[in-house]
């Protein structure tokens, strides 16, 4: 009996429904699995998001100096900023208080408004208090996906789709409406893409645009990153996403501070992925309940606020280059305490197999909801990059993010996203790609908040 030919994809059975597979096969015969979307071997590790399993008890910081910075990820307190957690906001008319570190924004002080420096909008300042979620309402939709136009194949361009969609003529199995996502709303915009590993997307987003009472425009961004080590994370990702975007659709205009808003969106969110987790025997959520990370941005009458749980990230990249950019979030993961524990360098940290195992997330098996939120206000024109690390990986770093984001980006926001997850797939797409961009005008001097 001859050994049957291995085959050239390396795989005996396919990843979708364990069907054994024939050398040459492109497809699977059974469910359809694109099999040119497995890593062929010797290639990179694809190392997506998971959870940490279990606790673990990270050990103190040690001490630095005030505003000492001896890596690039930033700590709480590290930065002047403002929260409307425990420390309400400056009132209008209030002085603001002196910044512990960084240049002072340039500009007129009279108007009471509080500033923080551009080139370092950065800082950390969680809140603590549990807040009620608004009742969910609809949103419109945040997503146009990239599905097939007509019934004509994508691959042959002659074939005609069946209803189940593969092709009549080749039989390539046609994209699915989550693998390309792109959405342009109010001058904000977002594109998703499966890349070019994963037989399927886990992120999501949602974008919008609002009024204030005083009619003033809101901006919003929210991205979503599906755990994969847990069940049905693109359901996780895709709830998670719509939640927060109605969350901060109903808050904003019933003149809720954008920072608490941001903090009831997180929650609303969480609310949203725990309902989908199944009961075990005994009533409680089983293990490995759906799950996914989550970041927001909103700029609104002249404030940058930005939310998150979990190792999606938010970048500040100002319109003027010269100026330096900034990452507004820390991560939630075994990286970042390893390096906030001086135990590693940031280099070191990122590049051990645990990196992306993060330590908060929104599920039903998630330790305990602790959303970050923190509140800027620039003193220059910029743009906010909210992203999953399926962009990131590739531009970890302020000055790498600022260095891909075309100059153009806050003219041009869908443009803008377009390259960025086209960066992430030139340099291998090992993981989902998820990026919006948000941009954020410095009202004309004078023009104070009314």
């Amino acid at each position: 009996m001859s050994q049957k030919p291995k085959p050239s994809h390396g795989l005996a059975a396919c990843p979708g429904c364990a069907e054994p597979l024939d050398s040459g096969d492109r497809f699977c015969g059974a469910c359809g699995y694109d099999l040119s979307a497995v890593p062929a071997a010797g290639e990179g590790p694809d190392r997506p998001t998971v959870a940490i399993g279990t606790p673990v008890n990270w050990p103190d910081a040690p001490p630095r100096e005030p505003g000492s910075l001896s890596t690039m990820t930033q700590h709480p307190g590290d930065l002047p900023g403002t929260d409307s957690g425990g420390h309400e906001l400056p009132a209008d008319g209030a002085a603001p208080a002196a910044p512990a570190t960084g240049p002072v924004a340039t500009g007129p002080v009279a108007t009471g408004d509080f500033e923080l420096a551009a080139p370092d909008p950065r800082a950390a300042v969680r809140v603590d208090d549990p807040v009620p979620a608004p009742a969910s309402v609809p949103v419109p939709e945040a997503v146009t996906g990239a599905a097939h136009g007509a019934g004509l194949c994508v691959a042959c361009r002659a074939g005609r789709v069946d209803a189940d969609g593969y092709c009549e003529n080749c039989g390539h199995a046609q994209p699915r409406e989550r693998d390309h996502m792109e959405r342009e709303f109010g001058g904000v915009a977002a594109v998703s893409d499966r890349g070019l590993r994963h037989h399927r997307n886990e992120d999501a987003f949602a974008v919008s645009a609002t009024t204030l009472p005083d009619g003033s425009p809101a901006t919003l961004a929210v991205v979503c990153d599906g755990v994969s080590s847990a069940t049905r994370p693109d359901e996780a990702s895709a709830a998670a996403a719509e939640a927060a975007g109605a969350a901060l659709c109903a808050a904003l205009p019933r003149g809720t501070h954008p920072q608490q808003a941001m903090h009831e969106a997180i929650v609303a969110a969480s609310e949203a992925v725990n309902s989908l987790a199944e009961k075990a025997a005994d009533g409680e959520p089983q293990r490995n309940a759906p799950a996914c990370t989550i970041v927001g941005s909103v700029v609104a009458d002249g404030l940058l606020v930005v939310g998150w749980v979990g190792d999606s990230r938010a970048y500040w990249v100002p319109d003027d280059r010269t100026a330096p950019a900034a990452r507004l979030t820390e991560d939630d993961s075994w990286a970042a305490q390893m390096v906030a524990a001086g135990l590693m360098n940031e280099a070191e940290a990122y590049a051990d197999e645990r990196a992306h195992a993060i330590t908060g997330w929104l599920g039903a098996d998630a330790y305990e909801l602790d959303p970050h939120t923190v509140a800027f206000k620039p003193d220059r024109s910029g743009v906010v990059v909210v992203c999953t690390d399926g962009l990131w990986n590739y531009a970890e770093g302020p000055a790498d993010m600022a260095r891909v984001v075309p100059a153009d980006a806050a003219d041009h926001p869908l443009h803008g996203a377009r390259v960025l997850v086209g960066h992430a797939l030139d340099g291998g797409g090992h993981d989902n790609i998820t990026v919006a961009l948000v941009p954020f005008a410095v009202p004309p001097q004078g023009a104070g908040s009314a």
